[in-house]
């Protein structure tokens, strides 16, 4: 469907030279990363994750930035009829379209300058950050701490989605604002209950903040909830715009990207300038979540640590005693910060390494180079995971990622012998339980392979065969060529 759309007050910030950069047909890049998150925004609530599928869907659309005295008009051709209700344009999809266009202009805008923030240091880029977000408005309702960050996966089934709701209910009726990855799932699911508990207690201010980037966009289009809408440049913005913004933390079932979220929150929070930060962590689902938690706490442990557990507590189906553990936590940061006279609105003096904090490119040959093995600092093993975590998600769902899965193969990733039968066993179950993709009716084909595990299948093998007998062929046919459905992934290499 075509429209012609204008901004209410979002853009008439502009500049006519910024206007002229968006409508210039030779700024190629601006307007193609333009056209790409506007396609995602008009694509909401798709039933696809996949950036590149979403993308050839649509191969004829187009928004062009058209200027005009005052301001601009968006000439749209050819977008989703889902984003239309009786041929006009949805208005919170209006708002989220010209929320992309603001925050791509101010990102490139600032870069552009001379002089400006030097992202090759740490400080310049968290003042980058807060930047960004000052720009949206959003830190003009910070200055109560009240905003609840809920991460988990956009793949979840619907008990564990209306566990997230009932999570998102008792988090509203304490008149707590939600902030998730803007997406499906467990990103969805507290803002729909957030929702009817606000209204119950006629709570005005709600804030239902989504963060996303570019990158992540399209696999994750903005739920139509999401009243304040920011795109981050690139992942790694995304995560630091989430912990300084961020007062109470939930994490609900999700998969490789949830476990990212996981990995980066822990890894400064362990590091040792953060020790006195309080900062309230809550890991909870349904009661079929149990198992997942038990997983994910293991796998911690055993590559972070026994101390990493006290980071977190795990509530398994009480909705109601998360939200009083995060209301009590939270309770805990306002003293903190005001004791020490830090912003209510932005967590400055939470430390951030700056290999968290720059934008990692998960190449073959990347993937192939990170160090996964237990000799070093936990916090950057945890960096580390991180950065393999993400590269996941991009070869899984990001349309650069899977264009070089296709052209490349699967990432090869080794590290430690202990540490890689832990992550297989941790990324096996994630394809069993079908957490990997939106769509719950496909199989999920790895974008990965474990490779350290050819070096143990040898030694195996030298072991078992000269024992001869049934027995030991069996056992010598499984470690060679393990079953199809056994979960685990090293067969795949």
């Amino acid at each position: 469907m075509d429209a012609s759309i204008r901004p209410k007050g979002i853009l008439d910030f502009l500049s006519q030279q910024e206007i002229r950069q968006l409508s210039d047909p030779q700024n190629g890049g601006l307007n193609e990363l333009f056209r790409r998150c506007a396609l995602a925004v008009l694509n909401s609530d798709s039933h696809t994750d996949s950036g590149k599928e979403m993308f050839a869907s649509f191969p004829d659309f187009s928004i062009e930035v058209v200027q005009q005295t005052r301001s601009i008009k968006l000439e749209i051709r050819n977008a989703p009829p889902k984003a239309f209700v009786d041929g006009k344009l949805i208005q919170g999809i209006n708002e989220h379209l010209f929320s992309v266009l603001r925050d791509i202009v101010f990102v490139g805008t600032e870069l552009s300058k001379k002089g400006g923030f030097d992202l090759n240091q740490s400080s310049s880029i968290t003042d980058f950050v807060y930047h960004i977000l000052r720009n949206t408005g959003l830190l003009r309702d910070l200055t109560d701490p009240n905003l609840v960050v809920c991460w988990g996966g956009h793949s979840i089934g619907e008990i564990e989605y209306q566990y997230t709701k009932k999570v998102g209910y008792q988090l509203g009726l304490r008149e707590f604002n939600i902030c998730t990855g803007c997406g499906a799932g467990a990103m969805k699911g507290p803002m729909k209950g957030a929702t009817i508990a606000h209204a119950k207690q006629r709570y005005n201010n709600c804030r239902y903040i989504g963060i996303t980037e570019p990158g992540i966009i399209a696999s994750e289009s903005p739920n139509p909830i999401v009243n304040t809408l920011v795109v981050m440049p690139d992942i790694e913005k995304r995560l630091e715009a989430f912990v300084r913004s961020g007062h109470g933390f939930i994490v609900f079932p999700g998969a490789v990207g949830t476990t990212e979220e996981i990995l980066y929150l822990l890894g400064i929070l362990m590091h040792p300038k953060n020790a006195e930060q309080p900062f309230p962590l809550v890991f909870t689902g349904p009661v079929e979540s149990k198992d997942y938690f038990e997983l994910i706490d293991s796998f911690i442990c055993s590559t972070l640590g026994e101390e990493a557990r006290e980071y977190y507590e795990i509530i398994i189906d009480n909705p109601e005693k998360v939200a009083k553990r995060i209301q009590a936590g939270i309770k805990k940061v306002r003293e903190y910060r005001k004791k020490l006279g830090d912003a209510f609105y932005y967590n400055w003096m939470l430390h951030i390494e700056q290999d968290y904090q720059r934008p990692f490119s998960p190449t073959h040959e990347a993937m192939s180079a990170l160090n996964l093995h237990y000799d070093q600092p936990k916090h950057e093993l945890a960096c580390n995971l991180r950065k393999m975590f993400s590269g996941i998600v991009s070869g899984n769902i990001k349309e650069e990622g899977v264009l070089a899965i296709e052209k490349n193969g699967p990432f090869q990733i080794s590290g430690d012998p202990q540490l890689m039968a832990k992550l297989d066993t941790l990324l096996a179950t994630f394809c069993h339980d079908k957490r990997m993709k939106l769509s719950r009716d496909t199989e999920y084909k790895p974008c990965y392979q474990i490779v350290a595990w050819q070096k143990i299948r040898k030694l195996l093998v030298r072991i078992i065969l000269p024992l001869n007998g049934a027995p030991a062929k069996r056992l010598t046919q499984f470690v060679l060529c393990p079953p199809r459905n056994y979960p685990c992934h090293f067969r795949e290499c």
